[in-house]
């Protein structure tokens, strides 16, 4: 990271800090200061101003900074919606008709994912008005990959729940774990085998790579919720708390 990229976004949010604290009320506030015409002696004095408020109270800065990132953030999650929210074939569970979607990105290898299945079920039955959609982002392993392959199968055939709570509960995944996974769920093996590596396999795995990419989520699980991404296992408390803070934007 270059030092301009750095002191760019500071600069910016020393700008909106300062807006609040004096009622300017917008991030242009030397612009709205500065008398028509904008004299570049105006300009200077108004940028000492910034600058020495922002020196005297640095600690609006990591604020100022996180509410930057945040408005960063759901412009990429709404950039991306449909992708995140629109569940693959039976990869899905909850209230269909939820007014809130938990879209959650999972890897079979991933121990964290496995860890925090009680807390998705949790939610589920205690909030009758959410949608969990399962994402499959493969990132630990190739056989990580050929899980995601056999899920995403799986829900094709409409037994994408029974195949992943199989798999996460065997262990540590394996080929071998794949193939009691996919009988234990019932799969129609020929048929799963068959739309392993079709377009539409492959083309869903590359699509939430590239979501992935574009929030910075780099590992499992990962939450978006709204408008907010959650990186990790947390607490229960906080996908509670993310759950209710969407609803209450609508």
């Amino acid at each position: 990271m270059t030092d301009r990229m750095v002191k760019t976004p500071l600069a910016f949010a020393g700008l909106v800090a300062l807006s609040a604290a004096i009622g300017a009320g917008a991030v242009l506030g030397v612009q709205a200061l500065a008398p028509a015409g904008g004299a570049n002696s105006d300009k200077a004095r108004i940028g000492q101003v910034v600058r020495d408020y922002v020196l005297e109270n640095p600690e609006i800065l990591p604020e100022a900074m996180k509410r930057l990132q945040d408005r960063e953030m759901s412009k990429a999650v709404a950039s991306s919606s449909v992708t995140i929210t629109q569940p693959y074939a039976s990869a899905w569970e909850g209230n269909p008709k939820g007014d809130v979607t938990v879209a959650v990105f999972m890897d079979y290898a991933c121990g964290y994912c496995r860890a925090s299945l009680p807390m998705i079920e949790r939610l589920v039955a205690t909030d009758s008005n959410v949608r969990i959609v399962y994402r499959e982002l493969p990132v630990l392993s190739e056989v990580s990959r050929t899980a995601a392959r056999w899920g995403l199968a799986a829900a094709d055939q409409g037994k994408f729940k029974p195949f992943h709570a199989a798999l996460y509960s065997a262990g540590q995944l394996s080929e071998a774990s794949i193939r009691a996974a996919a009988a234990s769920a019932g799969l129609d093996t020929a048929k799963a085998q068959a739309a392993l590596a079709t377009p539409r396999v492959e083309g869903e795995i590359t699509r939430n790579l590239d979501v992935a990419g574009k929030l910075g989520v780099t590992g499992t699980p990962s939450w978006v919720i709204g408008d907010r991404v959650i990186s990790g296992m947390v607490p229960y408390e906080v996908l509670e708390e993310a759950v209710k803070a969407a609803r209450k934007k609508g």
